[in-house]
């Protein structure tokens, strides 16, 4: 048998970020890759002289990736300290309830 305290921490609503929030991450993540790659290609084509297609490309991509890679951590850091304030706030009030419950 549960005890109150167990009952009322299953009752939490889910901590996961909202769908929303995923999806600005994931149009963010989206946007700077392409922006790191454009950035990346456009230097090394102003750089180079002659035909420089496949070291520009090479570049861009490299500047892509780092920049999505770059960007993705940072919404996972972000998106899990939502998560976590989420969760602390719930666990908050469930202790402010049920102090009140006992006077």
């Amino acid at each position: 048998m549960e005890s109150p305290n167990q009952s009322r921490l299953n009752s939490l609503k889910s901590a996961a970020p909202s769908r929303s929030a995923r999806i600005l991450s994931f149009l963010a993540i989206v946007l700077s890759g392409f922006c790191g790659g454009l950035i990346g290609y456009t230097v090394t084509d102003l750089q180079c002289s002659g035909d420089c297609v496949v070291l520009s490309s090479s570049v861009g991509i490299g500047g892509a990736a780092i920049a999505a890679i770059g960007v993705g951590i940072i919404c996972v850091l972000t998106l899990r300290a939502m998560s976590e304030w989420k969760t602390n706030e719930q666990q908050q009030l469930i202790r402010d309830r049920h102090s009140a419950d006992e006077t």
